[in-house]
């Protein structure tokens, strides 16, 4: 015998594993693109850029944000129903960069299929990821 409950328990398990798992993997591409820019500095996202000392400076600094993001999206997935809060403040950070590179689009012209995709990632995706946390937090 079965209660009533268990088919519920089970499959909203398995929605927070799946959860867990999809965080898990998209922040790698912070930590990745973050390490790269902090180790690499602009030359890992332009080659041939001109480059300054301000701009590699910059480049670098923003990259051990971007790695420190990815770090913290990961502190999310063990008990990712709980921890809501954190979970969202992290997306906000994510969606306002995307902004930001949205208003970069406008202004300066379609960047390189990597950032279209970074683009696609931080307004659609991790908003959407948003509503799956709350979900399976309620």
């Amino acid at each position: 015998f079965r209660a009533p409950c268990c088919g519920r328990t089970r499959t909203r398990l398995g929605s927070t594993r799946a959860l867990q798992v999809v965080v898990a993997l998209l922040a790698l591409v912070p930590v990745a693109a973050g390490g790269a820019g902090v180790l690499l500095g602009p030359v890992a996202f332009a080659p041939d850029a001109d480059l300054t000392v301000d701009l590699d400076s910059h480049v670098r600094y923003l990259s051990g944000i971007f790695l420190a993001l990815g770090i913290a999206f990961w502190t999310t997935v063990p008990g990712i129903a709980r921890k809501t809060g954190r979970f969202r403040l992290l997306a906000a950070l994510v969606v306002a960069g995307g902004l930001a590179r949205l208003l970069s689009l406008l202004l300066a012209g379609t960047p390189s299929a990597g950032h279209l995709a970074g683009l696609g990632l931080e307004l659609v995706v991790v908003p959407l990821l948003v509503l799956w946390q709350s979900r399976i937090a309620r």
